[in-house]
Order: structure tokens, then C-alpha cells, then sequence
């Protein structure tokens, strides 16, 4: 068993808890912590049958409210997967603090290759252009994919309310921002008084995921053209779709840009598309008008920052011991700044 230090799970609390409520859990099982991931925590559970599970909890101390929900997760992975074949099937939810110290939820483990920081090996190690191409294509499609499920054919028509979507969305992560700030900022009161005053009108309302990108996925081991499965869906909820859009594209890198990588694609490398490439191919493959797209860009740079200031945060407070998450206040401070120029660009 392999765990960060203050992260560990009790095989002999949790086995007794699953057992009877999942096929082939029985006895105790083998426990890993995935190793990927900034918030929420992964861990997969192999029991002595050989059936393996996955098992997602929130991080450890305060959390922002409305973030980590993991019951919204579950509601949502156990229903998406009959309209949505990449999203894996949640099977069980618990709320009961004295299983293992927080809600969490159990999912069936998908296996594929999870693409981070650098194009690997079984894909041409970054060199080979048609499959670095294939794997900035996936990224659009499969959104549009997702984009293009009726909710109410899996009975998710009532997980959020799209009136007003926008102006919530700026209020709300203003707000987060304020409770995890741990300097002033100046950037980021300016940049969230814009993104106020320069609402879009947002096109019909789709299920949104909130936080896509390629590091939430996972490729065919020999295909990075075939999504197999798409993760982290607690902030899933009806939406403008182009909220999806902008919040990838904000973390698009491209050549010559000094943009701090938080969860860094490999955007640079030949023959991955170009920002303005993905955005056509999105409009082509979806329909939708993204003229406004800069203000989605902006506002996906925005919410990244917050994100990152929310885990750095938890570091400050001595919440986790992740050394990844000590430069972290800096890195959102940087992205605030940039995003800020951004706006002020546009006028």
C-alpha cells in the first residue's frame, strides 16, 4: 500500500463497509493512492477475488462550499455512462464521517493512458505530429460528444439552473477566491469587476463538465484519437457549454507564451492544434457561435487561478503535507496577472 503522508485509508475500517454492497468485494482490500491530482483524492481498491474498484474522496481539512461534492459526482457518474460511454460508472455513495473521515464514492477503474505534461513513449514521445495532432483533436470532440447528451435522457435535467448561469459562476468563484486569498492581489479585484461588467449571452444550456482538460482523460493505449474515459465530474451541472470551451483553451499553451503550466498539456509540440484551430473545430463540430470565445478564455484563466490559490491554501494552513502544493500561491498569483492583461487587452 502506497499513501502521501496524512492520507492513508483503513482497509480493515473500509473492507467491512463494502463488503455486500459491490460484486466481488469481499475480504480486505489492497489499497493505492493515485498519484495524479491536485484536490480531490484517488485511491484504488484490489481485493483478493481480483476485482479492483476506484474510490474518490475530498481533500482533508475545509473545502470550498459547493467544491468536492462528491455526492453531485456520484449522482452524476451513475447515470452519464448510458448516454455517455467515457464516464465511468459510479456504483455506491457514502456520507457516513465514520467510515473513512469524509463522504466519498465508489466507480468502476477505467484503464487508459493519461496524457500530463509530456506527449509518452507509446505515443511518439512528442516527436511523432499525427498522433500529437490526434490527441488535441480527442480533446474537442469528445467534449462535443458530451456537450451533445439530452440530460433529461439520464434524468440529470434538474442538477443546476442555466438562467443566470454566468453571472453566478463570476460571483461565485470571486467569492472563493476571496475566502482562500492569503495575499492582495490587486489583478484579481480588477479582473473579476470585468468579467462582471462583460457578461456574454450565453447560447442554449448544456451539461457542462467544468474543468476539462487532458489530464482528466484517458486515451486507448493504442489510440490517442479514442477517448476511454473522462474524470473528476464534481462540478458537473447545466450550463453555458462555452464555459467548458474557454476553461480548456485557457490552459492551451502555445509557442513563445510565458504562461505558468498548472496542469500542463503538451500544446507545444508539432502538430498539436492551435488554440485558434481547436476553437474552429468546435464551432464546426458543435455549431455554436464562439465570437465571445476571448472572455470564456479569460474567465477559464480566472477560474484556474482560483483553483490554484484554494489548494495552495490548504498547504498554507498545514492541511496537507504536499510539497507539489508550495509554490502554488505564487503560480496563482502569476496566472491572475496574466489574466488580467488579457482582459485589459480587450478592453
Amino acid at each position: 500500500m502506497s499513501f502521501r503522508a496524512g492520507e492513508e485509508l483503513d482497509a480493515g475500517t473500509l473492507g467491512p463497509y463494502l463488503a455486500g454492497h459491490l460484486p466481488g468485494a469481499e475480504g480486505l482490500p489492497e489499497i493505492w493512492q493515485f498519484g495524479g491530482g491536485n484536490a480531490n483524492l484517488t485511491y484504488l481498491l484490489r481485493y483478493p477475488a481480483g476485482v479492483e474498484y476506484v474510490l474518490r474522496r475530498p481533500p482533508h481539512g475545509p473545502v470550498a462550499p459547493t467544491s468536492h461534492d462528491m455526492a453531485r459526482e456520484h449522482r452524476v457518474l451513475s447515470v452519464l455512462y448510458q448516454a455517455f460511454p467515457p464516464a465511468p460508472r459510479a456504483y455506491l455513495y457514502c456520507d457516513d464521517p465514520s467510515v473513512i473521515g469524509s463522504p466519498f464514492f465508489i466507480m468502476e477503474r477505467r484503464r487508459g493512458v493519461v496524457v500530463r505534461g509530456f506527449v509518452p513513449p507509446e505515443f511518439g514521445g512528442g516527436g511523432d505530429p499525427v498522433a500529437n495532432r490526434k490527441l488535441s483533436e480527442v480533446l474537442i470532440d469528445t467534449l462535443v460528444e458530451f456537450q451533445a447528451v439530452d440530460p433529461r435522457r439520464v434524468g440529470l435535467e434538474t442538477l443546476g439552473k442555466p438562467d443566470g448561469f454566468l453571472a453566478r459562476q463570476v460571483r461565485g468563484w470571486t467569492e472563493r477566491w476571496e475566502r482562500a486569498r492569503t495575499e492582495d492581489v490587486a489583478a484579481a479585484t480588477e479582473l473579476a469587476a470585468w468579467l462582471a461588467d462583460r457578461l456574454p449571452a450565453s447560447p442554449a444550456p448544456t451539461l457542462i463538465h467544468n474543468d476539462w482538460r487532458l489530464d482528466n482523460m484517458a486515451v486507448a493505449f493504442d489510440d490517442p484519437a479514442r477517448c476511454v474515459a473522462v474524470y473528476d465530474w464534481d462540478m458537473c451541472t447545466l450550463g453555458d457549454p462555452l464555459a467548458d470551451l474557454g476553461t480548456l483553451l485557457s490552459q492551451w499553451i502555445e509557442e513563445g507564451e510565458d504562461q505558468p503550466p498548472v496542469s500542463p498539456m503538451p500544446s507545444r509540440e508539432p502538430g498539436f492544434m492551435t488554440r485558434a484551430e481547436a476553437a474552429r473545430r468546435y464551432a464546426e463540430r458543435s455549431g455554436r457561435d464562439v465570437s465571445r470565445l476571448p472572455w470564456y478564455y479569460v474567465f477559464g484563466m480566472f477560474k484556474i487561478a482560483v483553483i490554484v490559490q484554494q489548494i495552495y491554501v490548504r498547504y498554507h494552513r498545514g492541511q496537507t503535507q504536499d510539497a507539489r502544493f508550495g509554490p502554488m500561491g505564487e503560480i496563482a498569483e502569476r496566472l491572475m496577472v496574466l489574466a488580467w492583461r488579457h482582459a485589459a487587452a480587450l478592453g
